[in-house]
């Protein structure tokens, strides 16, 4: 079985940043029997897929990097569908519609695919990942095996699900949707994409999403927008003038100019608001001195 590999791969093409240097290898398995078996093999390595919530230090990673993207295998039956980790959400949302199925419209409008996006209990508009989730097909990193969770034991919570702990890393997932008239899903989708254009940057703007989580009972983006942070802007990155939970990757902006300006955000609200936001984006690579720094206040904890 020969899985695509590069060797000394440059990430930031694959990122919707446009930021990182360059990665240790770069596997893109084709199907889940591929990833499965780079699973075994491997000993050092990250898995992600669309890497659209993420940020890849300048100075590279000195691991190996698994994609799913290549993995967009899916199937729907009924009302159940059957997915790879790979797929892109807004195609699974699309092809829901097509056979009346509700569910997915959410999706329309995010970058991200599948097992991502069940990594984080992505959401907006109502809508959450983990609504319509029946089941996960997992790859269990210390027994080395395929197991099945159900939806009860995937531990969602807002933005948060059991593949945060390590040990699993997710293949595929299965759904069950509701059949609803098509136009009623169209609609729907409309308007989730009409409230993105208008108020979040377009996936050409090179971005990764929001910055950071909402905290409890409130949104990141208010008091954002409250504490003066639409005004931020720096030379190779700024803060997006319609929503203020987003960065501005300007063409040529290094993963520290990008940490720079999440410190400056989240210095402006704790200052103001005593509250401390946290991360969406997640950090990795290899850091300089100051990255090291930048991380200490972000994070707490360190990252990879």
């Amino acid at each position: 079985m020969q899985v695509e590999f590069k060797e000394n791969a440059e990430i930031k093409q694959y990122t919707t940043f446009k930021i990182g240097g360059n990665v240790k290898g770069l596997y893109l398995p084709a199907n889940q029997q591929e990833f499965v078996s780079l699973l075994n093999e491997l000993d050092n390595y990250i898995v992600l897929g669309n890497c659209s919530n993420v940020l890849f230090s300048s100075n590279g990673y000195s691991g190996n990097v698994i994609l799913t993207s290549s993995m967009k295998n899916f199937e729907i039956r009924g009302t159940h569908v059957i997915a790879s980790a790979g797929v892109k959400g807004p195609l699974l949302a699309q092809k829901a519609c097509e056979n009346s199925l509700s569910g997915f419209e959410f999706m329309i409008g995010f970058p991200g695919s599948i097992g991502g996006e069940i990594f984080m209990n992505a959401g907006c508009h109502g809508q959450n990942i983990s609504d319509t989730l029946t089941r996960c097909c997992l790859y269990d990193k210390e027994k080395k095996e395929v197991v099945y969770k159900e939806k009860s034991e995937m531990e969602f919570s807002y933005r948060h699900s059991i593949l945060h702990d390590g040990r699993y890393i997710l293949l595929g997932a299965e759904f069950e949707l509701s059949k609803k008239p098509k136009e009623e899903i169209q609609a729907l989708m409309d308007r989730n994409l009409a409230f993105r254009k208008e108020i979040q940057p377009s996936l050409a703007i090179p971005n990764a999403g929001s910055v950071f989580k909402n905290p409890p009972n409130d949104s990141a983006g208010r008091l954002l927008d409250k504490a003066g942070a639409k005004n931020f802007d720096m030379p190779r990155v700024k803060v997006w003038d319609r929503h203020a939970n987003f960065i501005i990757n300007k063409g040529d902006a290094t993963s520290e100019d990008v940490l720079e300006l999440m410190v400056k955000m989240y210095t402006a609200v704790r200052d103001i608001y005593t509250i401390e936001l946290k991360p969406e984006i997640i950090y990795i690579g290899d850091k300089t001195g100051k990255e090291e720094e930048l991380c200490n206040i972000l994070y707490k904890k360190m990252i990879k």
